[in-house]
């Protein structure tokens, strides 16, 4: 069974920092892409940032680069979203998925029940 467990949300005032975590399990870990994603109350989700668990190329939306970082433990099979000089429209669920290599699509096979994350000002 495929699970993806996020955790690491919380409320920070803005400029703060956190750390999200999200650990997986049941699939061939270095084979997959791992995204996270966001969504802020009213808006649609949108992606965050990636990382391919094959090369380690890694994708930043142009709203966080250079603030936030991804980064992936193969032994853990856990990937990790480093997040710096928050703002307050960074507020939102964050949710990691998985896909495959291999297939991947706009379509993300796998998601994990998210974890809030709250900037305030």
């Amino acid at each position: 069974e495929v699970q993806l467990v996020e955790s690491g949300g919380g409320l920070v005032q803005a400029g703060g920092s956190l750390r999200l975590s999200c650990a997986t399990s049941g699939f061939t870990f270095d084979r997959y892409l791992i995204g996270w994603f966001r969504q802020a109350p009213g808006k649609e989700r949108e992606g965050v940032s990636s990382i391919n668990n094959d090369d380690g190329s890694t994708y930043y939306a142009d709203s966080v680069k250079g603030r936030f970082t991804i980064s992936s433990d193969n032994a853990k099979n856990t990937v990790y979203l480093q997040m710096h000089s928050l703002k307050p429209e960074d507020t939102g669920v964050y949710y990691c998925a998985a896909d495959p290599l291999v297939s991947h699509s706009d379509n993300w096979d796998y998601w994990g029940q998210g974890t809030q994350v709250t900037v305030s000002s």
